[in-house]
């Protein structure tokens, strides 16, 4: 099952892009700045689905198991073939922080899940923990990203998410939010979809 949003563009049907968001760990498909993206992509001419995974689904509040982490890459496997159904141009998927990482982690097990990646706040490594990097399989990841990170963030430095871009043999773009904590502003979500289309060339 897929539980979310759907924001559709105006103009009626034809061929379009289409987009999956999901979450973070402590949050939901309602979080403002994925409200915000979906609406600004819904505005660029694409669908925009914002869906929560599968461990939020199960519970309203908490974080996820790490245990159960492969059911929630099932969960956005499922979103993406959600978008299949219903649109017929090129699917991409993004997420925030976990959700990101998972989304990574899903498109690195299946090269042909989307067609590119926006990826907001990666979850490098626990605060304050960089030994524990979360890139193991950045080696396999054969899917274009684009990763959207703040200079406060203390889930990673910007220096951090630079040299880890090194490790992904696709092309992956780094773009700077000076300022911004991990919980990136939703009031930026028009310059995060314009970056994103033009990484994608759409």
């Amino acid at each position: 099952m897929v539980r979310g949003w759907l924001h559709e563009p105006a103009g009626g049907a034809g061929p379009r892009p289409a987009i999956a968001l999901t979450h973070g760990a402590g949050s939901n498909c309602d979080a403002p700045l994925l409200k915000a993206l979906a609406e600004k992509f819904a505005e660029a001419g694409w669908s925009a689905l914002r869906f929560d995974l599968p461990y939020r689904q199960a519970r309203a509040k908490g974080p996820p198991f790490p245990a159960q982490a492969a059911r929630d890459r099932e969960g956005i496997e499922r979103a993406a073939q959600a978008l299949r159904e219903i649109a017929d141009g090129k699917i991409f998927l993004g997420g925030h922080s976990y959700g990101g990482r998972q989304t990574t982690l899903a498109a690195a097990e299946n090269p042909r899940l989307a067609a590119a990646l926006l990826l907001l706040s990666y979850p490098l490594h626990p605060p304050g923990k960089p030994e524990r990097a979360r890139t193991d399989h950045f080696a396999k990841l054969q899917t274009p990203a684009l990763f959207l990170h703040g200079t406060r963030d203390a889930f990673g430095s910007a220096e951090e998410i630079k040299a880890a871009l090194k490790l992904i043999p696709a092309r992956a773009e780094l773009e700077i939010f000076e300022g911004a904590p991990h919980g990136l502003p939703a009031s930026a979500a028009r310059r995060m979809v314009d970056l994103f289309l033009q990484f994608v060339a759409i």
